[in-house]
């Protein structure tokens, strides 16, 4: 399967592979999406229309389960990450998606708001 490399970061050498965009799924989205801690991530980064470190996300899930969200984003072409020194950075691939699915991100994420409204959450 075909991914796209970021840049390697000059102070750590490490990159992640990420889906090109021709190869990104539907259905991998959506289950992404599926989830809600996977779904309050992609909130977060909606919210600050920019990067965020892994470690402002206080999430309510082990280290190692925290890693496995960003991963299953990462995998299915939700989120880009990339290396800046020490702290690994995330950004949604709102282009990509609205290029591949026009409208779902923003679809998603206004009921996803919603809901939390409904049920009285954040």
């Amino acid at each position: 399967m075909p991914t796209q490399r970021p840049p390697r970061s000059p102070s750590t050498g490490r990159s992640l592979e990420h889906p090109d965009r021709g190869l990104i799924r539907l259905e991998a989205v959506l289950h992404a999406l599926s989830d809600p801690v996977r779904l309050s991530i992609v909130r977060t980064l909606a919210e600050a229309e920019g990067e965020q470190a892994c470690s402002v996300f206080e999430l309510p899930v082990t280290k190692s389960t925290t890693t496995h969200h960003f991963r299953v984003l990462r995998e299915s072409g939700v989120v880009q990450q990339i290396y800046r020194g020490t702290a690994k950075m995330n950004a949604l691939r709102r282009d990509d998606l609205e290029a591949l699915f026009p409208g779902l991100l923003d679809s998603v994420l206004t009921a996803a708001a919603r809901q939390a409204e409904r049920l009285g959450g954040a």
